[in-house]
């Protein structure tokens, strides 16, 4: 059976204006395309060895449609990464196989620090993860003493374990809006286009880390506005990690599952999606009587019109997730020292989203601490 795997290079651009650190040197490794009789053979492998091996599969919405769909028909979840971490903390297999990028490996260790923890291949990374090494996040936090310290889910677990809250795009804006009301200043981080948006629709008093998203910081305004002229009845959907001109033509900023639920409610039949493209798939599942068009990253000369598609989510792979089952490799590893402290912070928003969903009172879960 053909695994053979090919180097991809990846070069975004940096961030400007200050950049703390630099991330030029991200690559990844892509799969190479199986036939359909290999996949058929690696699915039915995969199913088997999850029954042997007390497993069980969770796959983020970013990655190939072959491992969102093998983890739901085995009982695992697809879902955004915080939820897959949850899924797997409370879910009775003692083995859980992350098909995504590290640090939603490592959040799913720190909620079940006593199960085993695979991932397909340990080097799919973030490019915000990437881009917000703890010694310097740690130097970022000290010269700002007074604030308190809300990190994005897309951090290491060094990362969060200096973190006093761990948001995700979800629940960010509650969870920064409850602070504010109790008068408290934010340190936030990684994402600059998250954290902006944040800012203007709470006006929260923010300093920001400037790190952004390789996939959502290439989303342009002006071909936006170009393709919304040539199909003038679709709705735009736009993930906050884009740019704010970008927001700015959204016709409804979502997180992933903000996404699906819009595309779900919404009175249209042609939407515009501005987010990684591995939600196409779901997206168009769930709504088959309706149409999704990528959202540009590039202009109409490109090779590319659209290539919004993280390629470290692309590093995962029905081979990979075979091996790792068979032999136990690529288990992920984090710190003991550092999992009680990591994990406060994410308690911290469970806690908060959980009230909030149950209209209980939030106020009593905004303790008022400074940076930790």
């Amino acid at each position: 059976m053909n695994t053979t795997i090919t180097l991809k290079e990846v070069d975004y651009e940096q961030p400007t204006d200050g950049a703390v650190c630099s991330t030029k040197h991200a690559w990844a490794r892509v799969p190479a395309e199986l036939s359909q009789d290999e996949r058929a053979q690696l699915k039915d492998k995969i199913r088997r060895l999850l029954k042997e091996k007390n497993a069980v599969m969770v796959s983020h919405y970013y990655v190939h449609p072959d491992l969102q769909d093998l983890a739901e028909e085995t009982g695992g979840i697809v879902s955004d990464s915080l939820e897959m971490a949850r899924f797997g903390r409370d879910h009775a297999a003692q083995t859980l196989v992350v098909s995504g990028v590290r640090f939603m490996g490592e959040t799913a260790k720190i909620l079940s620090p006593e199960k085993t923890v695979l991932m397909p291949d340990l080097d799919a990374t973030c490019s915000l993860d990437l881009g917000c090494p703890i010694d310097d996040f740690s130097a970022f936090c000290d010269a700002h003493p007074d604030r308190t310290v809300v990190v994005y889910a897309n951090t290491s677990a060094a990362v969060k374990a200096r973190a006093d809250w761990l948001v995700t795009s979800s629940c960010a804006l509650d969870i920064v809006r409850a602070l504010k009301d109790q008068g408290q200043k934010i340190l936030w981080a990684p994402d600059r286009h998250l954290g902006d948006y944040i800012r203007r629709e709470t006006g929260a008093d923010m300093v920001m880390w400037n790190g952004a998203c390789i996939v959502h910081d290439e989303f342009k305004a002006l071909e936006l506005e170009l393709l919304k002229k040539e199909h003038p009845l679709a709705k735009v959907l736009v993930h906050p990690e884009s740019p704010a001109d970008v927001i700015a033509l959204a016709d409804a900023v979502g997180s992933t599952s903000g996404i699906l639920n819009a595309a779900r409610s919404m009175d249209a039949r042609e939407f515009i999606v501005a987010t990684d493209n591995g939600m196409m798939h779901k997206l168009r599942t769930l709504n088959p009587g309706k149409v999704f068009i990528e959202a540009p990253t590039a202009g109409n000369s490109a090779t590319c019109k659209s290539c919004a598609h993280c390629p470290w989510m692309a590093m995962n792979g029905l081979a990979g997730v075979a091996q790792v089952l068979e032999t136990g490799c690529n288990a992920i590893h984090v710190d003991p020292a550092l999992i009680p402290r990591a994990r406060l912070p994410i308690d911290r928003m469970l806690a908060f989203t959980a009230a909030l969903k149950n209209g209980q009172p939030v106020a009593g879960l905004v303790p008022n601490i400074g940076a930790a």
